[in-house]
């Protein structure tokens, strides 16, 4: 019994004695904190390119190698029979002046071509197209014109390439072929800034002069100041043509509507739209004894007008001191008139036969 307690006690003992030596527990890994990771950051939107020059006809940049151009000023039919017009949504400077029996036609005026696709329909001079466009040392485009016009191209020295009788026809015209399907045949004839440039460089002094200059001034914004309210302008140019001038404030410009719808480009179908608008009074008459009723328009000289920029109106005098002048603009006091970045809209009116209103 003895021994038999003996042995069990030592049979615990070992136990005890075994279980002592166990290998010893190994002490918990830290936690590692994770390293935090950087989110990524989005690359810096590049500056967005302006070109170094500027466009003398709108102050807005340009390419530098387009701002000594001799501009080109393209004759524009504006019949309602003829419209849309190609093009003019892209012309720097619009000139619209009324002609014979109530119709008026327009002079797009580009400081460059580069872009410009097709152009027209193209119509005939008069004279007072072509001092618009010596006032800006401009090539002249014209299909045609009346007899005095082609008196005056001659004397006056005005570099112009015609689509009836100057030899360039063939070069730069052609009739459109679409146009042919639905106009008459007067209402057809086209031509390209592409060509106009082709024919113009191996033609033509295509710069201006050493010295010459633009005198216009233009700001980001030509609002004037103390303007009356004008978002909505309306001239009557006569019974058969009337243009209205709605202002846009999204885009900064009146948009034009002409014979009751909207006045857009048959290249694009965008209506066009214009930063500054310019209304000019002066006289204007038939013609004596001229049996088509033609007109004359006094543009040398001196007058009043009204000029419209963000939905304001301020009056204005304008002035030309000859044929080859630039139109020079002040305010009534005198202060040179400041317009807007962007393209010009210049309608020239007599208040004697057209109406000018807005608000």
């Amino acid at each position: 019994m003895k021994k038999r307690f003996l042995a069990m006690l030592l049979a615990a003992m070992m136990v005890v004695s075994l279980a002592g030596c166990g290998k010893e527990e190994e002490p918990a890994a830290p936690v590692m904190e994770p390293e935090p990771v950087a989110e990524p950051q989005p690359e810096p939107e590049p500056e967005p390119y302006v070109p170094a020059g500027t466009n003398p006809l709108t102050g807005e940049p340009m390419e530098p190698e387009y701002e000594k151009n001799r501009p080109v000023a393209v004759m524009l039919n504006n019949l309602k029979a003829a419209q849309p017009q190609l093009g003019v949504s892209q012309a720097d400077v619009i000139y619209e002046v009324p002609a014979e029996g109530g119709i008026t036609r327009m002079l797009g005026v580009y400081q460059s071509l580069e872009g410009v696709g097709t152009l027209g329909s193209v119509r005939s001079a008069r004279p007072y197209y072509l001092e618009l466009a010596l006032g800006h040392d401009a090539l002249y485009v014209h299909a045609g014109g009346s007899p005095d016009a082609y008196k005056d191209i001659p004397a006056w020295g005005v570099d112009n390439m015609d689509g009836v009788n100057g030899g360039s026809d063939a070069k730069i015209f052609w009739r459109d072929a679409e146009r042919r399907k639905t106009m008459d045949y007067e209402h057809t004839l086209v031509t390209s800034g592409e060509k106009i440039q082709e024919y113009a460089e191996s033609h033509f002094r295509t710069e201006h002069k050493d010295g010459y200059t633009y005198t216009q001034a233009f700001a980001g914004d030509g609002t004037p100041a103390g303007g009356a309210a004008a978002e909505h302008v309306t001239l009557k140019f006569s019974n058969y043509k009337t243009g209205k001038f709605d202002y846009d404030s999204e885009s900064g410009k009146y948009l034009v509507s002409q014979y009751g719808g909207a006045y857009t480009d048959g290249n694009t179908g965008e209506q066009v739209g214009a930063t500054n608008v310019l209304v000019l009074e002066t006289a204007i008459s038939v013609i004596s004894g001229d049996k088509a009723g033609r007109l004359t328009v006094q543009l040398t000289g001196s007058g009043s007008g009204t000029y419209f920029c963000g939905g304001k109106a301020v009056a204005i005098r304008w002035s030309k001191a000859d044929r080859n002048s630039q139109f020079v603009y002040t305010l009534a006091d005198g202060t040179p008139l400041t317009m807007g970045q962007g393209n010009s809209y210049v309608c020239i009116m007599s208040p004697k036969t057209s109406q000018l209103s807005y608000e």
